[in-house]
């Protein structure tokens, strides 16, 4: 039985769980099976993992630590996770340096103390400190809870909105936001992008496009960037995010020529069957 609270509005929601989330998300993975089977497997393997060869043979393990992160996504992809857990952070030709991703920097940081050959134990293990240990499941049922919120239509938007204000910092430049696909699905819905339309474009016209309306003052301090999850759940709910058919340059642009709301976001205007061919003339 699922513990997540209804009867709420996502705003009423999301200020609720932003109190101690902490909590909401503890209370939740107690309900989950799976997380619960996940965390209880890590924290009884963690002391014997001391090497990053270790941790990557180690699938729950593995999977907590990644999801903790918010880089679940990544744990197949075994050259790139054994990159991230073996090179120097530091070292400008490092993945993570190179990548700007700050997540995977965060992730590589967090496991520098592993030895660099990826198999040798290492002096010291991140997970000799039991503060260690208990940090990353507490990480990772938020991002479990956030993820169960997301799921469910009556509270989408909530758990990016969470994530949002956890994970956003001061000074976060474009490129990073557009590193992080949770981060970056919200500036794109407040700066008035359908984020699956979106996805469509290239690139370098999606930051040209984030640029023009990114303000840095408006995640200048922990209220700011709270008002402005707040503004997203609101756009939310006078304009919930659906997919009702794939997206398609086509439908992001405008297929019969039309005028439609979607050509102003991008400051396009045309009519008649001149609009295609003026895109890619």
């Amino acid at each position: 039985m699922s513990s997540i609270i209804t009867g709420l509005s996502p705003v009423a929601l999301y200020e609720h769980d932003l109190k101690d989330e902490a909590k909401s998300a503890s209370d939740y993975a107690k309900t989950d099976a799976t997380v619960t089977n996940y965390t209880s497997s890590f924290e009884e393997d963690a002391v014997t993992i001391t090497s990053a060869s270790a941790l990557m043979k180690n699938y729950k393990a593995l999977s907590v630590v990644l999801g903790a992160y918010g880089l679940g996504s990544i744990q197949n992809s075994t050259a790139l996770v054994k990159d991230l857990l073996t090179q120097n952070p530091t070292d400008p030709k490092s993945v993570s340096a190179k990548s700007g991703n700050a997540a995977w920097t965060a992730f590589a940081k967090a496991f520098a103390a592993f030895d660099t050959s990826g198999s040798s134990a290492s002096t010291t293990s991140p997970f000799a400190d039991q503060s260690t240990v208990d940090s990353i499941v507490t990480k990772y049922d938020e991002k479990s809870y956030e993820t169960a919120l997301e799921a469910q239509q009556s509270t989408s938007g909530v758990g990016n909105a969470l994530y949002f204000t956890r994970t956003m910092t001061t000074g976060m430049t474009v490129d990073q936001i557009m590193s992080d696909s949770t981060l970056l699905k919200v500036v794109e819905t407040v700066s008035g992008y359908n984020p699956t339309q979106f996805g469509v474009l290239d690139y370098d016209e999606q930051k040209r496009l984030i640029e023009k309306t990114y303000n840095a003052s408006d995640f200048s301090s922990e209220a700011n960037i709270q008002k402005y999850a707040e503004r997203y759940l609101a756009i939310l709910q006078f304009n919930p995010q659906t997919v009702t058919q794939p997206a398609s340059l086509l439908s992001l642009y405008g297929s019969d020529g039309t005028s439609d709301p979607t050509l102003s976001l991008f400051g396009i205007t045309s009519s008649g069957n001149s609009l295609v061919s003026s895109l890619f003339g």
